[in-house]
């Protein structure tokens, strides 16, 4: 395959299809650099050298009823986790200050547990209104499975966009979970797309899932029309059921990368949970793909950094973006 070739067709309309997106997993080391290529191409033309940064406020943690095999929140999960409710609005506000002062394009507020009670809306709902009125910063929250009539609440109150992952491919979901479904995971993707609110909707590479697998879930971003894509890899946790897992190696992680991007070319690919622990020295690489990160850790895990994030992004001749800013021209 002609990677860079690919992209231009894609570029000029065409659509890429499954056969070649599993050729994208399957290509040989040697094919890497050409890979990212093809995809870095896509990226640029659609978002520059820009990368967005976004910060993630773990607002309620453990008390969680389901049974993720990834997640060490899971009500299955062994050993100790953190348990704490809803934090307070303050709490909430002063999370969104921190995370402006850092340049955020998004403030991520999450939640476990299956979905927000009343009360939890409410006070999330709350935040939203006095966080609008005092930073110029995008909110997402992901709040576990919500109605139409809750997702409304939430445009209404400021939330600009709501997160809720597939995780896999519709065919492998049940390996991951039994209390809820992949149907139940896309009736709150349609709630959100019918509010109006931007839907944030990616997954989690590395499961145990099929190259196939994870070309599915590219293309079921696709078809649910994601906004923003987050690409997650495991860094498999104690205590959880894919605690024996290996890691995907950093080749395979840019690989899964690359084939979002040609398969979603125009939309934000947000390299996410595991991006230090699986690419460990070729992080950077990543920016090539993915136009958005998220700095300063994730819910139950600490990341490298925001400095080190900050001196990454230079080095590799990127930089810190906005939401307003334009591609350059080709």
């Amino acid at each position: 395959m002609n990677w860079k070739n690919l992209a231009e067709r894609i570029l000029a309309g065409a659509s890429i299809k499954r056969d070649e997106a599993l050729k994208i997993l399957k290509s040989p080391d040697d094919d890497l650099l050409a890979v990212l290529d093809g995809s870095f191409a896509l990226r640029r033309h659609y978002f520059g050298r820009g990368v967005q940064l976004h910060v993630i406020r773990n607002a309620r943690s453990g008390l969680c009823t389901e049974d993720c095999a990834y997640c060490s929140q899971s009500a299955k999960a062994a050993g100790k986790k953190e348990k704490y409710p809803l934090q307070s609005v303050d709490e909430l506000v002063d999370g969104a200050q921190s995370a402006h002062s850092m340049g955020a394009v998004r403030y991520c507020i999450v939640t476990s547990g299956r979905g927000p009670k009343e009360d939890e809306l409410r006070i999330v709902s709350e935040a939203a209104k006095k966080i609008k009125g005092r930073f110029n910063i995008q909110i997402c929250a992901s709040l576990g499975s919500i109605s139409k009539k809750q997702a409304q609440t939430l445009k209404d109150a400021g939330i600009d966009r709501f997160n809720h992952n597939l995780e896999t491919s519709a065919r492998f979901f049940s390996n991951i979970c039994s209390t809820h479904t992949y149907k139940d995971r896309l009736r709150t993707v349609m709630a959100v797309k019918a509010a109006g609110l931007e839907l944030c909707c990616g997954g989690l590479i590395g499961m145990g899932e099929s190259l196939e697998d994870r070309v599915d879930l590219a293309f079921a971003m696709r078809e649910v029309d994601a906004d923003s894509i987050p690409v997650n890899f495991l860094d498999p946790r104690p205590g959880t059921r894919l605690a024996a897992l290996k890691r995907i190696s950093a080749r395979d992680a840019l690989r899964a990368l690359s084939m979002f991007r040609f398969v979603n070319p125009d939309r934000e690919i947000r390299v996410a949970g595991g991006r230090e622990a699986c690419l460990g020295a070729l992080q950077a690489l990543a920016l090539f793909a993915a136009n958005s990160i998220f700095t300063n850790g994730y819910l139950t895990t600490g990341g490298q950094g925001y400095q080190a994030d900050l001196a990454m992004i230079e080095s590799a001749g990127f930089h810190i973006s906005g939401t307003s800013e334009s591609p350059p021209e080709d």
